[in-house]
């Protein structure tokens, strides 16, 4: 089967679309045919094994992981004799390893919540149902595990036409809050179409700046001090750091992290950052979401599986709205266009 593989760290350049071989499901494994996956921050973060100094203290001078991807969706090719929830020709999403490659295999326990795979529903792409896992994740965890989020409160989603923040507004909605959503002036109609109470254009106005406060800031971007950030929070308000730009070093990254915990000391207001975990209840949460309209993926460009090289570098950038995808469906629609995201509005890919 063919495969992207990485032997060496370093920048997208270092991806290779490789024949290997095809797995075969374990007692405990599903086998899935890959029709999609889509492209995450920590794919090329992971890929680029961040400093040499750090690589050369935690003994890591050569990946472990080689295979990158995480979202996945698909048919179920075949089950190991221990499973019984799914069978073949069964539509699924989940996440796993090695999603970039025509199969994958993904264990399945009854005890363990990782990896997950759950039934696709039926009113949503195997595009749409890859783009979730990993920024659904991060949503929300973020709004309801760190933001406690509650019914009326206002929450403000830094960086809402990306990945992590077009699931965030639609799941804030669906918990009720009032949501303000913060983005670029191209942006803005997308992030009004999928439900944002108040849109924000960045490069017309200062957040920080306003005058108005939220009970909830769910930051996917990092661009504003700490002190900036709370400044917009109510008393008791919660700042979710869950992004960073794209160019920042771990140095900085390390600081503000630092940062926010000793603030946190001395102040009434919370500043929280968490890695988002997969965890298959949570899968099952963002299905029934898109399964009943609540939240309806966005999706940015869509690329091949040779192309995915050029996917990292795009997402690398740092402008993508909602998510890069990766496809192999048959004859599906191929090849990235910066306006496609505005295209889903027209056809259907957004809820008006």
């Amino acid at each position: 089967m063919k495969a992207i593989v990485y032997h060496n760290y370093g920048s997208p350049d270092v991806l290779r679309c490789e024949e290997i071989d095809a797995p075969a499901p374990l007692d405990n494994e599903v086998l899935i045919k890959v029709r999609a996956a889509s492209v995450n921050p920590l794919d090329w973060k992971l890929m680029k094994g961040g400093p040499l100094p750090l690589r050369i203290l935690l003994r890591l001078l050569q990946p472990k992981i080689k295979r990158p991807g995480v979202d996945v969706a698909g048919r179920v090719e075949a089950v190991g004799r221990n499973i019984t929830q799914f069978k073949a020709g069964d539509e699924v999403f989940g996440a796993c390893r090695g999603a970039f490659a025509e199969y994958a295999c993904i264990p399945i326990s009854a005890s363990v919540r990782k990896p997950a795979l759950v039934m696709k529903p039926t009113n949503v792409t195997f595009e749409q149902a890859a783009s979730a896992p990993v920024a659904a994740f991060t949503a929300l965890q973020g709004l309801r595990d760190k933001g406690r989020i509650q019914p009326g409160q206002a929450v403000l989603i830094n960086g809402a036409a990306g990945g992590v923040g077009t699931f965030a507004v639609q799941i804030a909605k669906s918990f009720g809050a009032d949501v303000t959503g913060v983005c670029s002036t191209r942006n803005v109609e997308i992030v009004r179409s999928i439900g944002a109470d108040q849109v924000i254009d960045y490069t017309q106005e200062n957040f920080t700046r306003s005058g108005r406060r939220y009970d909830l800031l769910l930051d996917c971007v990092g661009n504003h001090s700490l002190s900036a950030c709370r400044r917009v929070l109510t008393p008791k308000g919660i700042l979710v750091m869950v992004g960073a730009p794209s160019n920042a070093g771990l140095t900085s990254i390390l600081a503000r992290l630092i940062g926010a915990l000793v603030v946190s000391r001395f102040v009434s207001q919370k500043l929280v950052s968490f890695m988002a975990k997969i965890d298959k209840g949570d899968l099952t949460i963002v299905r029934d979401l898109m399964a009943s309209g609540k939240v309806t993926p966005v999706i940015d460009r869509r690329y091949r599986l040779s192309e995915v090289p050029d996917a990292c570098r795009y997402l690398e950038e740092g402008h993508a709205r909602g998510k890069v995808v990766i496809t192999l469906e048959e004859n599906g629609p191929l090849g990235g266009s910066p306006e496609q995201a505005s295209a889903a509005l027209s056809t259907g890919l957004v809820p008006h």
